[in-house]
């Protein structure tokens, strides 16, 4: 099949997104399947364009399986929220665009959220070559940006939820990560066809995230020497309780043998280097390159997830798969039998804290800290997990399926009209 997947990262750019994205299309591409990607320049570790790229708004390079066209983002402050609705536009804009003259004809479109606009520059190509249109949603919106107070205005948060059950309905697959997701997004289309929303779970590379020595390089160039390191490692937004961290390690600052990194880059980061002000058990580090992830992992004894309320029903954080993937036992701070809670528990890989609540976060650390003797089996449980659920290989499969039935209905409903 020829394959248009409009997405707003690639590798090189390191946002998870891409890499998952990335990874997709190499499986595809092993299958036989031609492609061209619409996606941004790589902006995503500095929020403005890498060295090295040039500023042009269209630039498309030929792969062995097909093309990659990248555009200009329009990189903004995250924390200006106006212009980061105005740059998304303008992507949006412009990858409706480029994808309405693509390389080829192409048998499918897919478009993946969030930006939730970017849906509709796949409905639109989608329309333009009269092909079927799946809409990958990684987060939903808006209810994330309602939920961490990022969007208050009443209007505005009325107007994006029209136009995100418009893109639904008009989708004719929109794939989740989870039960939680497609239960969210079934709710919000009522009696509309709720079966076209499948469950399709991102996917770990446990060839490129392996468990590793703890004692590693990164360790060493942060001066954590053979202290238990209890590490976030990821974007640091409004939408991470990483404060929880700050508290903990305040009140574990008389352990010696204990430290807190913090490993990223985001809005967040300001005010949480101030919060920690004082505390010589807190380290920050800024996000490390892709080649890196494994290592940065490997360095980290227990590793954390952190949600803010309500968060864990409307998105799933690929770093927990990344961490079980590692070999590390998993501290997630999430709303209760949500998608990270039945993972870590079916998989043996953790525990669970009630989000938001500093005390049963520092007591559920303080157990598992009692519990050092566990972790080991905790870490081989966890990667047991990833490796037989989460393989690249099945979730592009899973994508196979999905495109090649959407196309026989449509063709069948074409034939039928003759």
């Amino acid at each position: 099949m020829n394959l248009l997947i409009i997405c707003p990262h690639f590798r090189p750019d390191v946002a998870p997104t891409g890499e998952v994205m990335t990874a997709i299309v190499r499986e595809l591409a092993a299958r036989g399947h031609r492609l061209q990607i619409v996606t941004s320049l790589p902006w995503y570790r500095h929020h403005r364009i890498d060295d090295g790229w040039s500023h042009r708004l269209v630039q498309t390079e030929e792969t062995e399986w097909g093309w990659i066209t990248r555009l200009h983002p329009f990189p903004t402050d995250k924390s200006n929220l106006p212009a980061r609705a105005m740059a998304f536009g303008g992507f949006t804009a412009l990858s409706a665009a480029v994808a309405s003259v693509a390389k080829m004809r192409p048998d499918a479109v897919l478009a993946m959220s969030p930006p939730l606009i970017l849906g509709g520059a796949g409905w639109l190509a989608a329309r333009r070559w009269r092909v079927p249109f799946v809409f990958n949603i990684q987060d939903v919106f808006p209810d994330v940006a309602v939920e961490v107070g990022a969007i208050t205005n009443p209007k505005v948060i009325a107007a994006a939820s029209w136009i995100e059950r418009f893109l639904y309905l008009r989708s004719d697959a929109v794939t989740v990560l989870s039960d939680d997701l497609r239960a969210n997004l079934a709710a919000k289309l009522g009696a509309r066809r709720p079966e076209r929303v499948r469950v399709i779970p991102n996917f770990v590379d446990t060839a490129a995230i392996t468990p590793a020595d703890r004692i590693t390089p990164y360790r060493a160039e942060l001066g954590l020497g053979d202290r238990t390191v209890v590490m976030y490692a990821g974007n640091l937004g409004y939408s991470q309780s990483v404060g929880l961290l700050i508290e903990a390690a305040r009140r574990f600052r008389d352990r010696d043998d204990l430290v807190f990194v913090i490993n990223g880059s985001g809005s967040a980061r300001a005010g949480l280097v101030e919060a920690a002000d004082g505390l010589d058990n807190v380290v920050f580090a800024p996000m490390q390159p892709r080649e890196r992830v494994s290592e940065v992992l490997a360095t980290g004894d227990l590793h954390t997830v952190l949600l803010k309320t309500g968060l864990a029903r409307s998105s799933v954080p690929s770093k927990m798969y990344s961490i079980l993937a590692a070999g590390r036992p998993c501290l997630a701070s999430v709303d209760l039998d949500t998608e990270v809670d039945r993972t870590l528990r079916d998989a043996n890989a953790g525990r669970v804290a009630a989000p938001d609540d500093v005390d049963a976060f520092v007591a559920t650390l303080g157990e598992m800290l009692d519990r050092r003797d566990d972790w080991a089996g905790w870490g081989r449980s966890g990667r047991h997990w990833v490796e037989e659920w989460l393989s690249p290989a099945a979730v592009a499969e899973s994508y196979e399926q999905l495109f090649e039935e959407l196309a026989g209905r449509r063709s069948g409903e074409s034939s039928s009209l003759r």
